[in-house]
């Protein structure tokens, strides 16, 4: 970002990258240099500190924390500490925070010194003309599976959409109950490592995927669960709810928010609703809530009502006996999802990422038995995909939506294809009988 804010000045401003671990002698070359700005985690920074490539004792003006609700989270408490000794007397630091909690006052107590604090406001959610919310109530939890699969069957909502969860075991399952029913979602899963996760939500936004399900607190929270935990006497602390997909991460296009499960905070709905109408571009927000929920709800809609004290999320219009007709198939696709299922997704995708890891090539070369093993170790109970859940008979689709809606369009794709295949394999059908032509015979002169 400093880059590109210095893009017209780069010759004026010399900025440093020193955060990535693997380049540190070409880090070196760069910091003889002297650049202006130097960017980089605690880690890299003290590190460079001791070997004597960066000298900030006599040169530095400014010093920025960013994300210092995460430095300590993250296990950043030592290298703090050791970095502040390597610093002049006087300076200016700055320590910005999207939340204000335990480890962001002890930073501020260790770096700051008379702060003056800026709070900013919450950026408010666009306004009605650009953003649209709902809530709909539904009496049971199959209520909510139900209701999911005949907007997204019946293509109801167009377009990218986001599917917020509150656990990752739920977002398998609801990724496993939407595959019975061929429609393809993908879920961010704070197991993988990073490269992966950015790698799924580049598809996503390359159109791969029309459907992501997330927690808010996926991404960025389970980072704090992986590498660096446990280095520092606040490293075993649980990460924060808001550190996840929430904040951080940049979804393109995203036309509908669905609220599967009811965001824990207010905080944590409003972040979940920003992803969606951005850049003047209209956006949908749809929150499912049960009975027993409907008191936090009103909560979450106190702080979202406007001066006026209009409502902010309106009543979604849908009549539930119309698509009585799929509960079948709905409680069918449920009964499949078993626990057992769901676990097995889970060890798929890591499996899957241990095939596929540059850092464990090596051991497999070595250990060529293991890697042997490991790609024949087949699931034990799987989910099964029963192939005609994915189509949509006519009779079943309302009557209203008959000849808007065509939930079974890429089937008939594939059926032709498989027809013009069944016509080239068999010879007998295509078999057509030419008559020869007799030669001219040459008359003898």
């Amino acid at each position: 970002m400093i880059q590109q804010l210095a893009s017209y000045c780069a010759r004026d401003i010399r900025v440093a990258d020193v955060s990535a671990a693997e380049d540190s002698a070409s880090q070196r070359a760069v910091l003889m240099e002297k650049p202006d700005i130097v960017v980089g985690t605690p880690s890299r920074i003290l590190n460079h500190l001791q070997q004597d490539s960066l000298v900030l004792r006599d040169s530095l003006e400014l010093l920025v924390l960013d994300e210092a609700d995460l430095l300590f989270s993250f296990g950043f408490e030592e290298e703090l500490k050791g970095l502040l000794c390597h610093l002049p007397r006087i300076y200016q630091a700055f320590l910005m925070s999207a939340t204000f909690n335990e480890d962001v006052q002890a930073l501020k107590e260790l770096v700051l010194h008379n702060p003056v604090t800026l709070k900013l406001q919450e950026s408010q959610l666009p306004g009605p003309d650009q953003l649209r919310q709902f809530q709909v109530v539904c009496e049971t939890e199959e209520d909510k599976f139900l209701l999911l699969y005949a907007l997204l069957k019946l293509s109801l909502i167009r377009g990218k959409c986001l599917l917020f969860v509150n656990t990752l075991e739920r977002s398998y399952r609801l990724r496993l109950f939407l595959e019975q029913f061929s429609i393809p979602a993908c879920v961010l899963n704070g197991e993988l490592p990073l490269c992966s996760r950015c790698h799924i939500i580049s598809q996503f936004n390359k159109g791969f995927y029309d459907c992501v399900i997330a927690t808010d607190a996926e991404v960025l929270g389970s980072l704090v669960k992986g590498r660096r935990r446990g280095r520092g006497p606040r490293g075993d602390r649980a990460s924060d709810p808001e550190a996840g997909v929430a904040r951080g991460i940049d979804f393109h296009h995203v036309s509908a928010v669905l609220n599967f499960d009811l965001p824990p905070t207010p905080e944590a709905y409003i972040h979940r609703a920003g992803r969606t109408a951005r850049a003047n571009n209209p956006g949908m927000v749809l929150t499912f809530v049960l009975p027993t929920e409907q008191s936090h709800l009103d909560t979450i809609e106190e702080l979202l009502n406007g001066e006026n004290g209009a409502p902010v999320l309106l009543p979604y219009q849908f009549r539930m006996e119309e698509i009585e007709g799929f509960r079948y198939r709905c409680r069918d696709a449920m009964r499949s999802v078993t626990k057992q299922a769901i676990r097995e997704a889970r060890l798929k995708e890591i499996k899957e990422e241990l095939l596929h890891s540059e850092r464990l090539k090596t051991y497999f070369e070595d250990n060529p038995r293991d890697l042997q093993l490991l790609r024949h170790d087949l699931p034990l109970h799987p989910a099964i995909v029963k192939p005609h859940l994915g189509h949509v008979p006519d009779y079943l689709v309302p009557p209203a939506l008959r000849g808007l809606v065509r939930p079974h369009k890429k089937r008939k794709k594939l059926a032709s294809k498989k027809v013009k295949k069944a016509k080239t394999q068999n010879p007998l059908h295509s078999f057509r009988h030419r008559k020869e032509r007799r030669r001219p015979t040459a008359v003898p002169s």
